[in-house]
């Protein structure tokens, strides 16, 4: 096989998995932008069931939850023309399929790397793959329930302040929510993302506490440019618990390694 075949095979492979990516995520958003989410009460416990209602969607159902839990008092949610709720809805619903896909995404990528990596890579990356889906969606729960809500509410003090009256744009206010919630679910992986350069034998131990001061950098830098004011504040929304994930990846690296020093 010529040097050529063997690229073009690579990107064979790597283009059917990535549509077997998006056609997943593909039907899961469909599904949300189609179906409503109905309660239904089982003893004390309150479970739900799709039913087709494309107007009052899951999608809606998600916007008008994250209406009430993260929008400050007197700001109104408003769309400035037609259609803004519908593709504020269908970015609501991508996000959604894109985290519940997850796992297929995690075991594609994994699968189309695997043959370029080691006995003991192969090991670290089937390893990592739940704990990955969980850091994500811890992620994602931590920026929407403490994060985002301080955030806005500190934001719009300042109109009220000055005796001013808000109108929150919907496509804006979602791109704003979605882009917390990305940032955050993949900054969790931090850690993990350590373990698995420190596991594979990318580098030694000692590497991160001897980087600290530019992982911290870096960081605040992110943080800086993730955020939509200029104040220096809530970027510390964001830098602040990846400082701390990134202490916690290398304390747990380090820890790892001194029980296997001991075994």
């Amino acid at each position: 096989m010529s040097e050529l075949d063997g690229i073009n095979q690579h990107f064979e492979e790597l283009r059917k998995r990535l549509l077997r990516i998006v056609l997943v995520i593909g039907i899961i958003t469909a599904f949300i932008l189609t179906f409503h989410a109905e309660p239904i009460q089982v003893g004390q416990t309150t479970l739900y069931y799709p039913t087709p209602e494309p107007l009052n969607n899951i999608a809606a159902q998600i916007t008008n939850h994250m209406k009430i839990n993260l929008v400050p008092e007197d700001v109104q949610l408003i769309q400035t023309a037609p259609g803004q709720a519908f593709f504020a809805q269908v970015y609501i619903a991508v996000l959604v399929g894109i985290v519940v896909s997850m796992p297929i995404i995690i075991k594609e990528l994994v699968g189309f790397i695997k043959p370029a990596l080691k006995e003991n890579e192969i090991n670290v990356s089937r390893s990592i793959t739940i704990p990955a889906l969980g850091l994500f969606i811890t992620g994602c729960a931590f920026s929407y329930n403490l994060v985002i809500p301080y955030i806005l509410d500190f934001l719009y003090r300042y109109g009220e302040s000055a005796g001013l009256v808000t109108f929150l744009n919907v496509i804006e206010f979602v791109t704003f929510v979605l882009q917390f919630l990305l940032a955050f679910g993949f900054s969790f992986q931090l850690p993990l993302v350590m373990y698995a350069i420190s596991a594979s034998g990318m580098v030694d131990t000692d590497f991160w506490r001897k980087n600290i001061r530019y992982a911290i950098v870096i960081i605040v830098i992110f943080g800086a440019i993730i955020t939509p004011d200029g104040s220096g504040v809530t970027m510390w929304f964001i830098a602040g618990p990846m400082i701390a994930l990134y202490a916690t990846g290398m304390v747990l690296i380090e820890r790892k390694e001194r029980k296997k020093l001991n075994t």
